[in-house]
């Protein structure tokens, strides 16, 4: 090459440029810090549960409906011979679900707080489960100021899934809001 002759120690950057010009673009593996977090919708809307939260992912089944509990709470299915409480977790963010269909699901989550000296654990009714996948931390941005309650209430952060905003929820922040009875 005739500017490294000129040249004997040339500017990294001027290196680095003159490589892209003539189409030499090297791929750079960087070891960014991840999370793993299932994405799902609720109606049009993307949400995201933190995977460490979600313990199973099971197909919208049978809920039966029990009297004179919470709105929020649908009601209990059975999970291998548990019961387990079924929260329609659009009620809470205040966003509205989507007919029940063949792609509705639950996720069995178990947030931190505790109630009775155990941690929190219910199924969270979701429209669809679009993805499980990791996250780089740094692509995590702090959530607005204008988006509206209760979602900015329980959103941890936002990134970007192909063209589309989703919300990291604090599922902590969201049980706490069921059993304050916001839902």
């Amino acid at each position: 090459m005739a500017s490294d002759s000129l040249h004997p120690n040339p500017d990294p950057l001027s290196e680095i440029l003159d490589r892209r010009r003539r189409g030499e673009a090297e791929l750079v593996e960087v070891d960014a810090p991840t999370v793993k977090l299932v994405v799902f919708a609720i109606g049009e809307r993307l949400q995201a549960l933190p995977g460490r939260q979600v313990s199973e992912i099971l197909p919208l089944s049978t809920i039966h409906f029990v009297p004179g509990c919470p709105p929020a709470l649908e009601g209990v299915i059975s999970v291998r011979g548990d019961i387990t409480s079924v929260i329609r977790l659009g009620d809470l963010l205040g966003i509205g679900h989507g007919a029940p269909g063949r792609q509705g699901a639950i996720l069995l989550a178990q947030g931190s707080h505790e109630v009775g000296g155990e941690p929190m654990r219910s199924g969270l009714r979701v429209d669809r489960v679009v993805d499980v996948l990791d996250v780089a931390e740094d692509a995590i941005q702090a959530v607005p100021d204008t988006l509206a309650e209760p979602l900015r209430r329980t959103a941890r952060g936002v990134f970007q899934l192909d063209e589309h905003s989703v919300f990291l929820l604090d599922l902590d922040a969201l049980f706490q809001d069921y059993l304050s009875g916001a839902g």
